[in-house]
């Protein structure tokens, strides 16, 4: 018999304090672009409604568990600031909030729902592989019509079982969706799911009805492949006689026309987006519009803040068609994003990846930074960019030579030669000195600044192209690492000419 105390006691329990969504992972490996999406979309209903968001960890596959999963999770929505009000590690009323844990709440509400006639013990052995296979033809279980008497002396003599949803065998089921509007499925195509397996546990299926329902979750949020086992949990909560939630199934993310992204394939987390050097805001803006777009006043722009999507979320936009993930407009956003940082925190967020490639603690890398931060759209390309700051490049000689600048062999090296005595005589280093120098030469010989610049900046770099022009360079390598660059330079040039 079912514990009507206990359950009567679970459902006082339950929260009925306005919205509240859930973000429920299996600790299976890294964040995923999708389940990424799911966490933001249910991390967004909730705060726009002045809601609460929960945590809470799936594990009853054991099979599929890695280990650190959870803790990328806890990570990664840390970094996100998706952060919840409920889940294992700040607690909650309607503890525990880990599904292995829960494990007796199952088989409780299991047997009342056999009690109440919507599930039934089923002693048939049948493999796994069939079950997912749906190789169980409902119509033939005899277990299906078992009487209660015979039901329960098997239960007594130790027999294995699982228990198994009834499913109606005639009519039909209609679940909405909060964006796909009305479905409805006859009930003839729908198998007599388990509940509860031999071992104990339950199965996806059956513990996210039960949790969402004893956690008080108003809003369901999962990936339109779902849809098709939608009709199956309403026939659940209809059975408890329980009110339905508020369904939101999103299309998925694509990696092009026809192929998912997929963890399987090795498409990208966010960790790999991040190790790839894009910003945590950056992608979080632009897996907020794979599949939602805003409306109204707004609907044409793109950018926005954590906040600012928490203000202007809504239902509606989301979209019935699937999105295609493309790096490329990430990278977009990146840049954006990068340009518009205030330039100390900038420099904060390029001094690991300068480092990388100049650890000199000579040159200051906040100079560097501050050539970089409009020339950078991923921070990966920050360390090649500017290694040559850490030691000068083997170098052609070739490279004087510009026709745009109208510098070649000979005339570099006069340059160079002329710029090396009036550096040495210079007395302030810095880009206001220096520029005037340059700029003074430039008109004392009659020419362009671009003339006395290039083989400058080929000195002092050795590469044709730079975040930042000679000047820039010369002051953040210093005086004497500056000219004793130049002086290699005109050795070269002396060889060459």
């Amino acid at each position: 018999m079912a514990d009507m105390k206990w359950i009567e006691a679970q459902e006082a329990k339950i929260p009925r304090d306005g919205v509240r969504t859930r973000f429920a992972p299996s600790p299976t490996g890294f964040m995923h672009v999708g389940n990424l999406r799911t966490a933001l979309y249910t991390w967004l209903i909730a705060r726009h409604a002045g809601g609460k968001f929960l945590l809470r960890i799936e594990d009853t596959d054991q099979g599929r568990l890695v280990e650190g999963a959870t803790d990328v999770i806890y990570r990664t929505l840390n970094e996100c600031g998706l952060d919840h009000d409920e889940g294992p590690d700040v607690g909650g009323p309607v503890a525990p909030y880990v599904q292995s844990e829960r494990k007796p709440f199952y088989g409780k509400y299991a047997r009342w729902l056999v009690e109440r006639g919507h599930a039934y013990y089923c002693f048939c052995e049948k493999t796994e592989s069939e079950e997912a296979a749906g190789d169980f033809a409902r119509p033939d279980d005899p277990c299906r019509d078992l009487c209660q008497a015979e039901a329960e002396e098997r239960l007594a003599s130790g027999a294995p079982f699982v228990i198994r949803q009834r499913i109606p065998h005639s009519g039909t089921t209609t679940f909405h969706d909060e964006r796909f509007g009305d479905i409805t499925v006859e009930n003839k195509t729908l198998d007599d799911q388990v509940l509860i397996k031999r071992d104990g546990l339950p199965t996806y299926n059956f513990a996210n009805v039960i949790d969402d329902h004893m956690m008080g979750i108003t809003h369901v949020v999962r990936g339109s492949e779902y849809l098709s086992s939608a009709p199956k949990y309403n026939l659940l909560y209809e059975g408890f006689g329980w009110p339905v939630p508020k369904y939101v199934h999103c299309s998925p993310v694509m990696r092009d026309a026809q192929h998912k992204l997929s963890k399987r394939d090795g498409d990208g987390t966010y960790e790999d987006l991040r190790a790839a050097g894009f910003l945590t805001e950056a992608i979080l803006n632009y897996v907020a519009l794979l599949g939602w777009s805003p409306r109204g006043e707004i609907a044409e722009r793109e950018m926005f803040s954590l906040s600012e999507l928490a203000e202007v979320f809504d239902l509606e936009g989301i979209s019935k068609s699937p999105a295609i993930f493309d790096i490329e407009k990430l990278r977009h956003f990146n840049s954006a994003y990068l340009r518009a940082m205030p330039p100390e925190r900038f420099a904060a967020v390029a001094e690991p990846w300068i480092r990388q490639t100049v650890p000199n603690p000579a040159v200051d890398a906040a100079a560097v930074a501050a050539l970089l931060q409009q020339r950078t759209e991923v921070l990966t390309e920050i360390p090649e960019k500017v290694d040559f700051f850490q030691a000068l490049p083997d170098y052609d000689s070739a490279l004087y030579v510009h026709k745009k600048s109208k510098t070649d062999l000979p005339g570099s090296l006069e340059t160079l030669r002329t710029l090396l005595g009036e550096l040495e005589a210079l007395e302030a280093w810095d880009d206001e000195h220096i520029l005037a120098l340059l700029t003074d030469l430039a008109a004392r010989q009659g020419c362009k600044n671009a003339k006395i610049m290039w083989p400058l900046r080929i000195a002092l770099a050795g590469r044709a192209v730079t975040p930042g022009g000679a000047v820039e360079i010369a002051r953040i390598l210093g005086k004497e690492e500056a000219l004793r660059r130049l002086r290699r330079g005109v050795e070269k040039l002396e060889a060459a000419v």
